[in-house]
């Protein structure tokens, strides 16, 4: 009788397993919709070394740590800005960026189109209830190199190459010519802007400025000018003169002869961008990146600190506290 109840006992134990009767729910785990970002880049694309290659560092790094998918394209010239702005927002992109202010119109009108959109815009400012602006104080990491160039030169003499004549590129000019003043008031600097169809992207009319510039007695020239600033350093380099890199750290492209880069830390901005929209702390209106916020500055000096001298190392670090602090004011 005894193995008859532990029998029947058995029986009935594999019966409930067999109905499942389980003391433990097992929960379905839903995997994290990934974050869809789109990016339009500047004329000129990847590979310019600073911009658009900054932008786009940004994004990657988001990737790696925000586990956020995306897509950039290239656009062959302005015109089609808008059609690819149009594409990513009709396919509900959870975020669409915009490089560079010749972008300003395009996301204005796309962005008021898809009002469920969130947009961001570099280097242009957009009154947009969903559209977040992401602006730099060029000028202030301009000073800087500028005050480095005057450090540097042996005649008396630094130059600039700018892509378009526009206001955003003419704060990069101001703001290198205030630094070179500040620490030789007599110093000369030259200035020539880049005409022709495509002024952010020819390298060949960026080494004929530079040339110019040198045969005007520049020993040092800072560019920003996108991708024809590549022209501008194989010009110093063989002329046996200093380039300043700028937007993105330059100084590998000719080590030596880029003296240092001025840095906008773009990709930080467009990282901090994609993190908002993921955390759901999205902000509209004006980010504004300066030398307090490390927004800009100046590249690690990896190759040049022994060629620039620690006492000309140690003057930048107190101009940059100096612009922090408002005892440095620029205009």
């Amino acid at each position: 009788m005894k193995k008859i109840f532990i029998l029947l006992t058995v029986v009935f134990a594999m019966l409930l397993t067999a109905c499942g009767g389980k003391t433990e729910e097992t929960k379905e785990v839903k995997a994290e919709t990934p974050l869809n970002v789109g990016i339009v880049l500047s004329t000129g694309g990847l590979g310019d070394k600073s911009f658009n290659d900054s932008a786009y560092r940004g994004l990657t790094m988001a990737e790696e740590e925000l586990g956020i998918k995306f897509k950039y394209v290239e656009p062959a010239s302005p015109s089609e800005d808008m059609q690819f702005l149009r594409e990513f927002a009709e396919n509900n992109y959870d975020l669409v960026v915009g490089v560079g202010f010749l972008m300003k119109d395009s996301v204005e009108t796309v962005a008021k189109e898809h009002p469920n959109v969130k947009f961001a815009i570099i280097d242009e400012v957009i009154d947009a209830p969903n559209v977040t602006s992401l602006v730099f104080a060029e000028d202030e990491g301009s000073f800087l190199v500028g005050a480095l160039a005057a450090m540097m030169t042996k005649t008396d003499t630094v130059g600039f190459v700018g892509g378009m004549e526009v206001p955003l590129i003419q704060k990069f000019e101001s703001g290198y010519v205030q630094g070179a003043k500040y620490i030789n008031p007599d110093i000369k600097v030259t200035t020539l802007y880049t005409s022709g169809p495509n002024p952010f992207n020819d390298p060949v009319r960026g080494k004929e400025n530079a040339i110019a510039e040198y045969n005007q007695g520049a020993d040092v020239i800072f560019h920003a000018a996108g991708g024809t600033g590549t022209g501008v350093i194989e010009g110093a380099k063989a002329m046996g003169i200093y380039a300043i890199g700028v937007d993105s750290d330059q100084d590998y492209v000719a080590p030596g002869t880029v003296l240092t880069s001025m840095i906008k830390n773009v990709d930080q901005a467009v990282f901090a961008t994609v993190k908002d929209v993921k955390e759901g702390t999205f902000k509209t209106g004006v980010n504004r990146f300066g030398v307090a916020n490390n927004g800009v500055g100046i590249s690690k000096l990896e190759y040049t600190k022994d060629i620039i001298g620690e006492k000309n190392i140690q003057k930048l670090e107190e101009i940059k506290q100096g612009i922090i602090d408002g005892s440095i004011k620029l205009k």
